[in-house]
């Protein structure tokens, strides 16, 4: 009996073998830390902080004051600054980094990044428990510097960064789509710019635009060139239509619903207004605020954290001086098919810690992470660009107050187009939303900007835009972007294992179970034997 128990043994190691050598396959641990009781300031501590900035010298001038005024507090922490210029390449490096466990401690990311960051073993600190800590927690009784309070940050902001029930970030800045509008122009054509805008409205006024001299030149401005519409994010501009039509997209558990008749229709729109010219994209007509400044464009739509690129008396500009039109500029929210109930997305960078073998440097991490917070940072950063803070502490200060209260004084801090995107978030928030975010949600909004993306590309070849054409786009979009591997609890499979890993797989399976039949059958012959002597 102890020969067939253990040939069970064997059996049941094998079927385990099996189970585990695939159940594996994409799962993640669950995450922890553990706060010290104290934070040694006699040891030095080296850590790394990832950030991004749009070759912008005022922001890379705020994160090194940023980082020599923390190191005043703490002249044991090094912090070491890595710059990138966009955000994708941090998700990059980071995902490119996590096998090695040479992730940065600090990094400047996105809640649907960090919901795949995840999926490694333990990677990413769960925040919970050290901002609630009594000595070392926002406000904590041994923080040295003046960070804010629990109850100081903006709690809309602070629950965008909860993932699986814990917070695995902070938010650092907010902002949200804005409409710039050359008014001049509307005006030209007989219109008025409303205070909410609608589809229907910006389609017609940029259909009006699109009439010509008999040279071929446009009426509008005289130039060869006009696009009157253009989007910089097609991802947000699918997910914003989408919210406002009460249309599905995803849910928190992962279910997708963005391949619907609503998607088809806003594609049908979109194809419509690409075949005579009136919209484009970003991606394939280049930044829009350079079409506005050059008066060949009348609605631009991009972040309130671009403002500072947008208009005649822009600071920032891409175009030469003498292709810069004279307008008037304005700033709306982006349209809406129902005006009496706005819907616009919030977005912006959040903060996220990597777990590390040194509690100390994770809790230095911690710690410079709240610097981040403190009013220095968070109105100094701000003031760059059309972002609002994240605190409360902050943005009823009388020095917030002061900067936008100088709306128009000058060009540069105070221009007046990027204090206006400010105040419009500021005014919309609680019109603003989030998308769910799990393991793939970084993948489906891709494939929301996909879908206009190809759309329109398809549209300026002469395609036909007909069902034949949506039921393939559709199939090749959850294709490309591995939709279908997405389960309903939001875990992304990574995928089917290579055939060599699944050869190797069967062969030792084959092996195991080869010694587990063995086993059985010499017990068996054992036992015959037995009771043939008996």
């Amino acid at each position: 009996m102890r020969n067939a128990g253990k040939a069970a043994s064997v059996f049941s190691a094998a079927v385990m073998l099996i189970t585990s050598m695939s159940g594996c396959h994409g799962s993640r641990a669950t995450d922890s830390f553990s706060i010290p009781a104290s934070f040694d300031e006699n040891r030095k501590t080296e850590i790394t902080f990832w950030a991004k900035n749009d070759t912008n010298k005022t922001q890379t001038d705020i994160y090194k004051k940023a980082i020599d005024d923390f190191q005043s507090y703490y002249p044991n922490v090094t912090v070491n600054l890595r710059l990138y210029t966009d955000y994708g390449k941090i998700y990059n490096d980071v995902i490119t980094n996590i096998p090695t466990k040479t992730t940065p401690d600090v990094c400047i990311t996105y809640p649907d990044h960090i919901a795949t960051y995840m999926t490694g073993e333990n990677t990413v600190v769960p925040l919970d428990s050290l901002m609630n800590d009594a000595k070392y927690g926002l406000g904590g009784s041994e923080v040295k510097f003046d960070a804010p309070k629990k109850d100081e940050m903006i709690q809309k902001y602070t629950d965008e960064c909860i993932l699986s029930g814990q917070h695995y970030a902070m938010p650092y800045m907010r902002s949200t789509e804005a409409c710039y509008i050359n008014k001049t122009m509307v005006e030209q054509l007989g219109y008025e710019v409303p205070d909410v805008l609608t589809w229907d409205y910006i389609w017609e006024v940029s259909e009006a635009a699109m009439e010509k001299n008999a040279d071929g030149t446009f009426k509008i401005n005289g130039q060869k060139v006009m696009i009157p519409f253009i989007y910089k994010s097609t991802d947000n501009m699918m997910i914003q239509m989408l919210k406002q039509l009460g249309a599905g997209y995803s849910d928190n558990a992962g279910n997708i619903g963005l391949f619907s008749e609503e998607t088809e229709k806003i594609l049908r729109t979109v194809s419509e207004h690409v075949a005579t010219g009136a919209f484009s994209t970003f991606k394939i007509s280049s930044y829009p605020g350079n079409f506005l400044n050059a008066g060949q464009c009348i609605f631009a739509i991009d972040s309130t954290a671009g403002a500072t690129w947008m208009g005649s008396g822009a600071g920032h500009q891409d175009i030469s001086k003498d292709s810069i039109v004279d307008f008037e500029t304005v700033v709306r929210p982006i349209p809406q098919y129902n005006p009496a109930d706005p819907k616009m997305i919030s977005q912006g960078p959040s903060i996220c810690l990597f777990n590390k073998d040194d509690p100390q440097q994770v809790l230095a991490s911690w710690l410079f992470m709240q610097y981040l917070l403190t009013n220095d940072v968070q109105i100094a950063y701000a003031k760059t660009e059309g972002y609002i803070p994240v605190t409360a502490k902050a943005r009823t200060s009388a020095e917030y107050a002061e900067y936008l209260s100088l709306s128009g004084t000058d060009n540069d801090e105070h221009y007046r187009v990027k204090i206006e995107a400010t105040q419009l978030l500021l005014h919309n928030i609680g019109n603003t939303f989030i998308t769910p975010v799990f393991n793939g949600s970084a993948s489906l909004r891709d494939a929301a900007g996909y879908l206009i993306e190809s759309t329109a590309k398809s549209t300026r070849r002469k395609e036909k835009i007909d069902d034949a054409y949506f039921e393939k786009l559709y199939d090749s979009t959850e294709s490309l972007y591995r939709l279908d591997s997405i389960s309903a609890d939001g875990k992304a499979d990574l995928g089917d294992l290579p055939d060599g890993a699944v050869a190797l797989i069967v062969v030792i399976a084959a092996a195991w179970l080869s010694i587990a039949a063995f086993a059985l059958v010499r017990s068996l012959l054992q036992k015959k034997k037995r009771k043939n002597r008996e």
